[in-house]
């Protein structure tokens, strides 16, 4: 009897069924886990979210942080169709730009966060595009002549450590604040990322490119420049805006 219990545990058929409950009780135990942080998750996410925001006019936090200051800075979220006018049925945080660009342009809502520091205001615009090997956001703050820039945060999903996600460090965002987004005409041109660009000049709508990434130097330009385009109707209908845009 005991030789028979022995063979019976060693059989295929019971290595088989072992092998089959264990992968039934470790795929639960992690189906339940990442359920259960699904909700902490979320939340970090858009802690996150607020953080980078609050960069662009120079307000910094730790992630638990973020809300709070969110809360006293940003004084407006507003949700704009492409003819310039809130949508007051969208929450404009909750717009998920990955999935605007994939719409025709008049279906888009473009998010728009204001801010109010020390008694200036700014306007924060998200910014999404591509790059080298994949998508590559941030977001960008105006001041309120909707000409120069306040300050940037940029960041990607694969971009090459050392050379193009390098858009991510401080001294490349850097060179972004009091660029203009206006040329001479008033014509909305963005900041370009051009190779060699390191003068002085604020007045040229450029900054200085990153050595050996052009491509996502193309890519960080083309999204300034096609994003802030989608908001001149809604700035041209304010009547306390200091430049005249065409």
């Amino acid at each position: 009897m005991e030789e028979k219990g022995v063979q019976k545990t060693n059989s295929n058929g019971y290595t088989f069924m072992f092998a089959i409950i264990l992968v039934v009780v470790v795929a639960s135990v992690l189906a339940f886990t990442a359920t259960s942080l699904q909700p902490t998750q979320r939340e970090n996410v858009r802690q996150e979210k607020m953080q980078n925001i609050l960069a662009t006019v120079g307000i910094e936090t730790d992630r638990p942080g973020a809300k709070v200051l969110y809360d006293k800075y940003i004084i407006e979220q507003l949700a704009l169709n492409s003819e310039g006018d809130v949508d007051e049925s969208v929450d404009a945080f909750e717009v998920d730009l990955s999935k605007e660009l994939k719409k025709d342009d008049d279906k888009q809502i473009f998010p728009l966060y204001i801010a109010e520091v020390e008694g200036e205001k700014y306007y924060i615009l998200p910014l999404r595009g591509n790059g080298l090997w994949n998508a590559i956001f941030g977001y960008i703050s105006l001041k309120d002549d909707i000409n120069t820039v306040k300050g940037a945060t940029f960041d990607h999903v694969g971009e090459t450590p050392g050379l193009g996600a390098e858009i991510t460090k401080e001294w490349f965002r850097e060179a972004f604040a009091d660029e203009k987004v206006l040329d001479e005409n008033g014509n909305m041109v963005g900041v370009s990322v051009v190779k060699g660009n390191n003068g002085p000049s604020k007045d040229d709508n450029k900054v200085d490119a990153i050595s050996g990434a052009t491509i996502t130097g193309d890519g960080v330009s083309d999204m300034i420049s096609e994003r802030l385009k989608r908001y001149i109707p809604y700035f041209k209908k304010q009547g306390d805006i200091k430049v005249a845009i065409k």
